[in-house]
């Protein structure tokens, strides 16, 4: 990929040369194959605009990276962890069970979760959540009761959507995807089926039920995708009626084998997500080790890099390829100028 240089003012973030002495000499980085796309833009305009190397970015999932960068402190661990939901607290325990103490929570913008067909297949275009849960969640209601989910057609349990048969292709358990997938999606639909309902009301506690919501059916209906959006669009690819999940940069950049759905009546777009039209959209991170800075040549400078004005703002390079821009941006990039970690405010 190529871009224009950038301005003055960008370029004065990252003004420092590499010359720090260090074992290694290039920022790692790890995590959300969301953020990966963003996160890879970055590091080539930070390798061509400054002085200091291009940064090492890999993929793997939003936990799998947490799970490397709480590994330790030291060269031989990675410097930042990029994720599409925010650190949990086992994570922050393990972090620190293993010395990595101070970490300063970054929030690069906000990214939509899209439902979107083979181009050439039938037209999804009136989601709702509750028709994704009738679909794939375990249990159902049907005539007033709570049943195993028997469902084979969407055309069942709603007469606009398609009469074809269901294929739904989900974010593992590993993604940061999978998290809000199921909390604005599963669970909305079963609250709004009845069916959380229904399981209070056959004993279970609310706890319970609202974890029985997230259970997906196991017949081959639904299938969860443990690699990156490449392997859900493989899938739709071999199959004209799937209907795969992913992020909104991954489908505006796959238009010409992809139909988006809407959801809520709502068609996802960088402005239906900032305005909170769109309903399933979610807020993307990285994490940096502050034990780094200054450790690991160019460690600060490309976390100020990555969210200045020029890069992460609503008219720059990450914006064109889908993100949404924070509206705390500037916030942000006082506390990574301040190396501000979780929980201190400093």
């Amino acid at each position: 990929m190529s871009f224009v240089k950038l301005s003055a003012s960008a370029l004065a973030i990252a003004a420092v040369s590499a010359t720090a002495a260090a074992a290694r000499d290039n920022v790692q980085v790890a995590g959300s194959s969301t953020v990966l796309p963003y996160a890879s833009i970055v590091a080539e305009l930070f390798g061509e605009n400054t002085d200091f190397p291009t940064p090492v970015v890999e993929s793997g999932g939003s936990s799998a990276g947490l799970k490397r960068f709480c590994e330790g402190v030291g060269e031989n661990t990675i410097d930042v962890a990029n994720a599409s939901r925010a650190i949990r607290e086992k994570e922050i325990k393990a972090c620190a069970d293993n010395g990595v103490t101070d970490i300063m929570e970054v929030r690069i913008g906000y990214d939509g979760i899209v439902f979107a067909s083979q181009q050439s297949g039938p037209a999804f275009t009136a989601f709702q959540p509750a028709d994704i849960y009738n679909a794939i969640g375990s249990k159902v209601m049907k005539d007033g009761a709570l049943v195993d989910n028997s469902f084979n057609n969407w055309a069942e349990f709603n007469g606009d959507l398609p009469d074809v048969e269901i294929a739904m292709f989900i974010p593992g358990t590993k993604h940061g995807t999978r998290e809000v997938f199921e909390d604005k999606v599963l669970l909305a639909g079963c609250e709004t089926t009845g069916a959380m309902e229904a399981m209070i009301a056959g004993g279970m506690s609310e706890d319970d039920a609202e974890d029985a919501c997230l259970d997906v059916r196991t017949d081959g209906k639904s299938v969860d995708i443990d690699g990156d959006y490449t392997e859900t669009l493989a899938r739709i690819d071999t199959n004209p009626n799937g209907i795969g999940v992913f992020g909104l940069a991954f489908y505006e950049n796959n238009t010409d084998k992809l139909k988006v759905a809407t959801m809520g009546d709502v068609a996802p777009s960088t402005e239906t997500i900032a305005s909170g039209e769109y309903p399933v959209s979610r807020p993307l991170f990285f994490y940096v080790k502050k034990a780094h800075i200054g450790v690991i040549p160019g460690l600060k400078e490309y976390a100020q890099f990555f969210v200045a004005d020029e890069i992460a703002g609503g008219s720059g390079p990450l914006a064109n390829y889908g993100l949404v821009a924070d509206p705390e941006l500037t916030s942000t990039q006082d506390a990574i100028n301040n190396e501000a970690t979780m929980g201190s405010g400093s």
